[in-house]
């Protein structure tokens, strides 16, 4: 691991130790997991941003899906 030095306001220490005690854990691991969230969510919005470009230059004709029409079999007939 690397030891890095970051600079947080004052209350959003008190917030974070105050949270970290009910955790049972340390500021240094609640950060690591809220940093791999945030980049989760992160790459998660750029994967979401890529898909919608995607279909807004190729969008979905309405022939696409019809093909598979015949194939439904819902067991209600």
């Amino acid at each position: 691991m690397k030891t890095v030095q970051m600079t947080l306001d004052e209350e959003l220490v008190k917030s974070v130790d105050s949270v970290v005690k009910k955790l049972y854990t340390t500021r240094s691991a609640f950060t690591r997991d809220a940093l791999r969230e945030a980049l989760k969510k992160y790459n998660d919005g750029m994967l979401e941003r890529q898909h919608r470009k995607g279909y807004e230059n190729h969008p979905v004709n309405g022939a696409e899906y019809s093909v598979w029409e015949d194939e439904q079999v819902w067991g209600d007939k």
